[in-house]
């Protein structure tokens, strides 16, 4: 299983930012996809996590309504958009499978996860 993250990137608060993550060696179109993300010091927080088709999506309070998770399934690609970022939001983010159809409860705590991209807001 290889997951690869990208577009995190610098930018201000009330940025945007999108991220993607491509998969490959899984059945990414059987699977929900989510992403979490680690900041120093802090524990793994589940951002989003979207269900295999895409028909059930769960966000952290803390991100509701200004991120939007979606998934290409042709191409195995999770996105998640990001919106009015704030200061809180600055970690590590990575993208992971519960390897279910749906998400469940602690699906961020376990699978596999790529190497993250960096979110960084400057205030």
């Amino acid at each position: 299983v290889q997951l690869v993250e990208s577009g995190g990137g610098l930018v201000p608060a009330g940025g945007s930012l999108r991220l993607s993550c491509t998969a490959s060696g899984l059945t990414f179109g059987h699977l929900a996809m989510g992403w979490f993300r680690q900041a120093p010091g802090k524990e793994r927080e589940g951002v989003s996590c979207i269900s295999w088709d895409g028909g059930n999506i769960d966000y952290d309070d803390s991100v509701k309504g200004r991120f939007t998770i979606s998934r290409d399934n042709a191409k195995h690609t999770l996105y998640l958009q990001m919106d009015s970022l704030t200061p809180g939001d600055p970690a590590m983010y990575y993208c992971t499978t519960p390897m279910t159809y749906y998400c469940s409860d602690s699906w961020y705590l376990s699978g596999n996860w790529g190497q993250g991209t960096q979110v960084t807001v400057s205030s």
